[in-house]
């Protein structure tokens, strides 16, 4: 989504721009939408789910057309464009983290198997007092990335949560800034 943002405000590309990755629902395709993409592309969800899943994004398309009183999904395109930051001028000391609840989990490990072998390793498959399996986040490693929440088969098996935290906030170009500022301290 951070590329099709960064073609879309930059006044050289005039060419139609197509999201693709991660889209999954009709509010994928909305965010994709929003952020600049004029039309998605959808592959893996079809691969899982069939090609049902467009007219599932189809309907719920329209209906949110509907409540918003737009008559095209045109009328989304860009429109978050001019409110998208900078990656560096994210609070790097902003933490979500994902939240796994195990009364709705059907212990599929697909989000254990996904942040296992592709993101950050921080959901462990643990036992709980009676030996029932459950799949336990270490918050203190988990960076996020909603990935598991992707994959994950069961409507509320994971929610992605806001964690507050005491750090002050600070971007990764401030950090940068103290970074260089000091480094050129030391070698003076």
């Amino acid at each position: 989504m951070n590329m099709v943002a960064e073609c879309a405000r930059n006044e050289n590309v005039n060419v139609p721009i197509s999201g693709i990755g991660g889209i999954s629902n009709w509010q994928d395709a909305v965010e994709f939408m929003l952020m600049g993409a004029s039309g998605v592309q959808v592959c893996t969800q079809a691969m899982h789910h069939g090609f049902r899943i467009v007219e599932d994004m189809i309907e719920g398309l329209s209906l949110y057309l509907d409540e918003k009183g737009l008559s095209s999904v045109s009328e989304l395109t860009g429109q978050s464009v001019k409110r998208y930051s900078n990656w560096g001028d994210l609070n790097l000391n902003h933490q979500i983290v994902a939240e796994i609840n195990n009364d709705v989990c059907i212990n599929c490990n697909k989000c254990h198997i996904a942040c296992e072998d592709t993101a950050h390793q921080c959901i462990d498959m643990l036992k709980d007092e009676d030996g029932n399996p459950i799949l336990r986040v270490r918050e203190e490693e988990c960076v996020g990335c909603n990935l598991c929440s992707i994959v994950c088969p069961v409507d509320g098996a994971i929610n992605m949560v806001e964690k507050l935290n005491d750090r002050p906030p600070m971007s990764w170009n401030e950090r940068e800034r103290v970074i260089t500022s000091l480094t050129a301290s030391k070698s003076s």
